[in-house]
Formats: C-alpha cells, structure tokens, sequence
C-alpha cells in the first residue's frame, strides 16, 4: 500500500467497531423499558439490531489482509465520521419509537447527547418513555469520555494508531499521558470516568432522588451534557441535590490526568497547576458577582443567592447547562457574565467543551510577554505553564485556535440571523451549541428549547456541536484540499 494514501480499510473497521459498541451500549436502555413498562423496548431491541449489523459488515470486510497504519490523516477522518455515523444511528430509536418523528429534530437530540451539549428539541421530557430518555442520557456519558478513547481502551488492533485517535479526539491543547502506552492511558481515565459517575450515582440516591433520575443526570454532569429527565431541570430538587451537582461539575471539568494524580495521593501537582488555579479563581469571582447582585437585588435570601449564582456559573463554565432557577429572568448585566463563561469552558484533558481555561492562560502570558518585549527587546523571553517552557510551536496553534473559534463563532451567528433568529438568540445558540453548554439566550433560553427553530437553523447548530467537541481543526482539516492529497 502506498505509505501516502490514506488506509480507508483501518478507517471503514475503526467505525464499524464503534457502531458496534454503541450497538451493546443501546441495549443498556432495555431493563428501564421494561420495569417503566414504556412500551419502547421494541424499538431499542431493533435500533441495536440495524446498528449492530451496520458496524458489522465494514468490520468483516476489512479482516482480510489488514494494514494497521493509522496516521494522522486516519485519525482525524475515524473521529469526525464516527461522531457523524454514531448521531445518525443513535437516532434510530426516536425515529423508529416515533417519539421524535422528523430526522433533522432527531439527529440535532443525538448529536447534542454525543457532542455533551444538552441542547435539545423536547417540548415535554416527561412524556417520552424512560428506555428512551436513558439512551438519550447514556449517549452524553459514551461522548464525555468519547467512544474513541472508549475504543483505544478495548481495541488491541489499534495499537500504535490509538495515539492518533486519541489525540485527535481529546480535548485540549497540551494533553499529559498517565502511562507510556496509550491504550493504558485510555483505560485510567475511562476508570476515574466510572468512578466519579458512581460516587455521584449515591450522593443522589442518599438525597432521595430516585435511582433512574440519579443514574441520568450522573451521566449528564461527569459528561458535563446536561440532559435531564425533568422539564424544569435541577430546579425542582432539594439544595442538598443542587450543591452536589455542582460539585460535580466542577470535578468533571478539571483535567482528568490532575484527578488520577489525586487518587494516588499526589495533591500537590494537583492544587499546583497553573489551569486548575485560574479555573476555579474564575469560578469563585464569577459565583461571588452573581451571588451578591442577586441578593442585593432582592431576588433571593444570601443562602438562596449563593447557590443558585454557583450553581448556574458551575453549570455555563463547566459547559453542563443544567438550570436550578430561569437566568432568562435575572438582570441583563448577568447574562453578559454567563455568555461570556460560555465562551472559557472547563480544563484541557476534561470533558467540557468551549475554547478552555489553558489557551486564554497561554494567551494572557503571551500578551505580558509581549509587553516585556517593549521595554528589553533584546532579551528573550519564555512562556511557562506548570514551571516548565511552552513550545512555540503549540503557542502558534492555541493562537489560531482562538482566532478560527472566533471567525467560527460570527459565522454561525451570521448564517442564524440570516435564518430570522434576532442576534441575542444568534449569540446564544452558536456559543452554547459551539462550547456544547445546552441552553442558550433570548428564544432559546433555559426553560425553553430548539423545537421552534428552522430546519436550517438545527442543522448549522448541530455542525457548531460538531464543531466544537471535536475542537475545529479535527473537522475542518479534512475540508481543505490537501488532506485527500497523496
């Protein structure tokens, strides 16, 4: 096989064995059909079925003679098509339950669960069938962690090729390895994945939520998606269960390779990293200004205020969307400060989404840099992160991250406004489809949804979802001429 061409053959099995898994994954929803008596088991049963038989045949195919070379270009075509194969099939069970009859409504419900947005076209959750509604949590737990990482952990024919798979889908610009190989790697944080997700699973529970709505918004908080099985969100629940989720919010948006350390005891690469500090200072200074103005407004009681401003900065910077009270509802100068958490997001090697803390810190230090550049123009000067020297060379991609982001970000907005929706919705809607946050501004606030908005409108929103899970470059690259270039 020519070295240059691209190894379709690994990328067509790669594929296949993602919709397989993601077929077995299906069936997890079946016992909840059966004990709610949703009558929807009949439609999970045949969905795992086509998407089974769908994963099976490229795998069978593809056996013979395989060439296991996967390169960069592999990597970055198996994860944007497995992201786009994975939302199409994952559709099946609305489509064929008819719970969400139109495919464009269904594709947007199942890429927002893959991508982790929470973004979604319900009108009633209540009313769909509780097999239905643990798919369509489980397709945010599957996509927190990614079925790529997923797959590098179980998948030995990978082998070297999971690190191109893995670096294309992982987010974050500097990403750390627990384990020289990188299947052992995947493995670790699938683990520390499942760990938290129970530890939350009893949090709930003790609380005295039931298990199904605490197995369901688990997924949606360690995923940081923010799917929920009740119409109002996290507002009908009891504060002991809003101060949970918020701390679970905040864990699922810290650097995963920061919680494997901690579980090993080591706390002091844990509380010394760079991010972690501006993180949280972010958190802290953010939940402190909506806490207060709320109080001093008199919306709420201090303790009431408190909460919901932590609650809500926890949920919009974290990139979860769930909403313990109606934001749409608090003072303009408010809103300014959740868009623009929107647009920070959570820690690079986390499960959220957005441009993260890392780049605007590499930003701001490239920016004093060159200030001290002004006043010593023959000295050199060095951008650190953790004590150690930034390459110049991932300064210059976290550079055009941001200016790509951006040019992005007004183009989604330009193409919704020319679709009819008023530009404080536009805004909304790509920065939360783009940072995967779930509820928007304006029309598509947090006690509203994307049911009404055109066609046309969902489809370039569930390209923004696209978009920003796989972080731009793993997408777009594959649009420029030179990527199917020998």
């Amino acid at each position: 096989m020519n070295p240059n061409a691209i190894n379709f053959k690994m990328v067509f099995r790669t594929i296949g064995m993602a919709l397989m898994i993601e077929g077995g994954f299906m069936l997890t929803a079946l016992p909840f059909s059966f004990y709610f008596h949703g009558g929807d088991y009949k439609a999970i049963i045949l969905s795992s079925l086509i998407t089974l038989i769908a994963g099976f045949l490229p795998y069978v195919f593809t056996l013979k003679n395989p060439d296991k070379h996967v390169g960069k270009r592999e990597g970055y075509l198996v994860v944007t098509c497995t992201w786009i194969a994975m939302s199409i099939f994952g559709s099946l069970p609305y489509l064929i339950s008819g719970a969400i009859p139109n495919f464009t409504d269904a594709f947007f419900e199942t890429m927002s669960g893959f991508s982790t947005t929470g973004a979604s076209i319900l009108t009633d959750v209540e009313v769909v069938p509780k097999g239905l509604l643990f798919w369509r949590s489980m397709t945010h737990w599957i996509g927190g962690m990614g079925i790529i990482v997923l797959s590098v952990a179980i998948l030995p024919f990978l082998g070297a090729g999971g690190v191109q798979l893995f670096s294309a889908e992982s987010s974050g610009p500097m990403k750390d390895k627990l384990h020289p190989r990188i299947r052992e790697t995947a493995k670790k944080l699938w683990g520390i994945y499942f760990l938290l997700t129970l530890a939350e699973i009893l949090l709930l529970l003790a609380g005295g939520m039931p298990l199904f709505d605490s197995m369901c918004h688990s997924f949606g908080t360690l995923a940081t998606g923010g799917f929920s099985t009740k119409n109002i969100s996290i507002m009908g629940y009891s504060p002991y269960i809003q101060y949970v989720v918020t701390i679970f919010m905040i864990l699922a948006s810290i650097n995963f390779t920061l919680h494997f350390y901690a579980l090993k005891g080591d706390f002091k690469k844990f509380w010394k990293d760079d991010e972690l500090r501006m993180f949280l200072l972010i958190i802290l200074a953010s939940g402190l200004f909506i806490g207060l103005t709320l109080f001093i407004q008199n919306a709420y009681d201090l303790e009431h205020s408190m909460r919901a401003g932590f609650f809500q900065v926890a949920s919009i910077i974290s990139c979860t969307g769930f909403a313990s009270e109606d934001f749409i509802l608090w003072p303009t100068q408010l809103w300014l400060v959740l868009l623009f958490l929107m647009l920070i997001g959570g820690c690079a090697g986390s499960t959220t989404g957005s441009v993260k803390v890392m780049r605007y810190l590499m930003l701001l230090r490239m920016g004093g840099r060159e200030f001290k550049k002004i006043f010593h123009p023959n000295a050199v000067f060095v951008v650190r992160y953790n004590q150690r020297p930034v390459a110049e060379e991932i300064l210059t991609k976290i550079v055009a991250f941001f200016f790509i982001y951006l040019l992005t970000f007004a183009t989604g907005i330009l193409l919704l406004c020319i679709n009819g929706i008023d530009l404080i919705s536009s805004a909304g809607a790509v920065a939360t489809t783009m940072g995967g946050i779930g509820p928007g501004l304006g029309v598509f606030g947090p006690m509203s949804n994307f049911s009404a908005a055109p066609d046309f409108t969902k489809w370039v929103l569930s390209s923004c979802m696209l978009l920003g899970r796989l972080e731009l470059f793993s997408v777009l690259i594959i649009l420029t001429p030179s990527f199917w270039k020998k």
